[in-house]
């Protein structure tokens, strides 16, 4: 039995009390379920303003935490606060693996990576704080972060699963670069065949991008080639896709490497658990560059 150990926590991203405590919990969950292990305990870690925060609004964070925790299957036995200006919430969570099963966040060549969530959540956050979002908008945002990868991971067993990833702060294209990175590998990423929220592309064009985007493509603009048609009517939308490749996510979905010959049964899994299924791109052997981005 192998034991797997981590730590996550952020302040609010959203409005609602109990909502935050969901996302949060969700995320901290994820790196579990992305090693290939099953939560079983989880620790609160909360700071927030003694004298300013209502004392039902961190009720609530808790409860949101809790929930999500529960549905998990896992036990929340105690935790830490402490007296800090600025609200912060998260989980330190243990979870149980088979040696045989723990996941490495790598590729592998020939593999097939599929993704499990709709990305573009850093940019909507950053518009609802403007109110740029209607209540639909913010409604399903809100759900798709708050949504456990859980079921994503469950999708997976007694296929050939040849490597797993979470993506959260360094975006699809950092936590992607890190796959092929790791496994000394190459992939071409189908940039069109990614899900991506319709408000975040529309954001993007607007130029509502979080700082956090620029940051990522500073970082891993070495690892990445781009092999792009250069269309001048289009030129406005394919600046958006891409930015939104970059966007850092808050409780992402997985990036799943399978087989090819599993990629059918993963796609059915997936869909009747409520997933994601689109299949954005295989690894290859090393070329220049750990990303390759493509039409």
């Amino acid at each position: 039995m192998a034991l797997i150990n981590t730590v996550d926590f952020f302040p609010p991203i959203v409005d609602d009390p109990y909502m935050f405590g969901q996302i949060a919990a969700a995320n901290a969950l994820s790196d579990v379920y992305a090693m290939g292990g099953q939560p079983k305990l989880a620790m609160n870690l909360l700071t927030f303003p003694n004298s300013e925060l209502p004392l039902d609004a961190v009720k609530s964070i808790l409860e949101g935490g809790n929930d999500k925790v529960c549905e998990a299957g896992a036990t929340i036995v105690g935790g830490h606060s402490i007296d800090d200006k600025e609200p912060k919430y998260g989980l330190s969570v243990t979870g149980f693996a088979h040696p045989g099963d723990i996941l490495s966040n790598s590729g592998k060549e020939g593999n097939l990576l599929v993704i499990t969530k709709m990305i573009g959540t850093g940019i909507l956050t950053t518009a609802a704080k403007a109110d740029l979002l209607t209540e639909e908008e913010n409604a399903e945002m809100e759900a798709t972060m708050a949504f456990l990868n859980r079921y994503a991971w469950e999708a997976m067993q007694g296929l050939s699963i040849g490597g797993c990833t979470d993506i959260t702060g360094f975006g699809l294209i950092g936590h992607a670069a890190e796959m092929a990175s790791a496994g000394e590998l190459t992939l071409e990423l189908y940039s069109h065949k990614v899900p991506i929220f319709p408000k975040a592309l529309e954001m993007a064009e607007m130029g509502i991008i979080p700082a956090g985007a620029y940051r990522n493509r500073e970082y891993t603009e070495k690892d990445v080639s781009e092999f792009l048609s250069k269309d001048p009517a289009k030129d406005a939308e394919l600046r958006a896709l891409i930015d939104c490749l970059y966007d850092p996510q808050s409780s992402g979905g997985l990036l799943i490497s399978v087989d090819e010959k599993d990629i059918k049964s993963l796609q059915e899994r997936l869909g009747e658990k409520g997933c994601r299924t689109e299949v954005i791109g295989q690894f290859k052997s090393r070329g220049k560059t750990a990303i390759e981005i493509h039409d």
